[in-house]
């Protein structure tokens, strides 16, 4: 076998991605870290995530209820 032989196998092997993990982010919470959480699972600012979540409060439906369910829910990272 030579270098260049197309047929030798290939001996380097990537390593694996990392998982994404649905979890509370303790490092970067304000309240629960539920926002935080969800904004590194989706690979978005977590700014972002707090201002949306406090603008659809101010919408009709049961937003405060899925975010206490979900801070019961979701493990701590």
């Amino acid at each position: 076998m030579t270098e260049n032989d197309p047929f030798a196998p290939n001996p380097y092997v990537p390593p694996a991605p990392p998982q994404k993990r649905f979890a509370r982010d303790v490092q970067n919470n304000w309240i629960g870290g539920v926002c935080a959480g969800i904004a590194r699972y989706f690979g978005i600012d977590a700014t972002l995530v707090r201002v949306l979540f406090v603008v659809s409060c101010l919408l009709p439906g049961p937003q405060f209820l899925l975010y206490l369910l979900l801070w019961l829910v979701m493990p701590k990272d």
